[in-house]
């Protein structure tokens, strides 16, 4: 088993995957960029609406699960992709799966924004 680093160490060697993966997803994934164009839109917005404090983190949080489903789902994809090419049943359903997890999150978002909105 792979000793890992302590502390900090491990804390920098995490971070700096962390950003490997975020430029990754952002240089393939056309569905990441549109989303974090929108957050850097929305979240700004949401900081200057007349709302709450808590409405406002409920629409910011919203968000960010768009796009962590977002980046959960190119994840996805990718390791099947790895996997190979071909078709497969089993294949499809885990893309149209992890698809369907980014519609959810998407959904949750508009209807929190909506229900504080209107």
């Amino acid at each position: 088993m792979k000793q890992q680093a302590p502390g900090l160490t491990r804390l920098w060697h995490a971070s700096r995957y962390s950003w490997q993966g975020l430029r990754a997803a952002w240089q393939n994934e056309a569905a990441v960029r549109q989303e974090i164009l929108a957050l850097l839109v929305l979240v700004p917005t949401a900081c200057f609406l007349p709302v709450t404090g808590v409405e406002r983190a409920l629409m910011i949080a919203s968000l960010g699960l768009v796009l962590i489903v977002e980046l959960l789902n190119s994840a996805i994809e990718a390791t099947i992709d790895r996997i190979g090419h071909e078709h497969h049943p089993l294949s499809g359903m885990a893309k149209d799966i992890g698809s369907a997890a980014v519609t959810v999150a998407l959904l949750v978002a508009a209807g929190v924004w909506l229900c504080i909105l209107v």
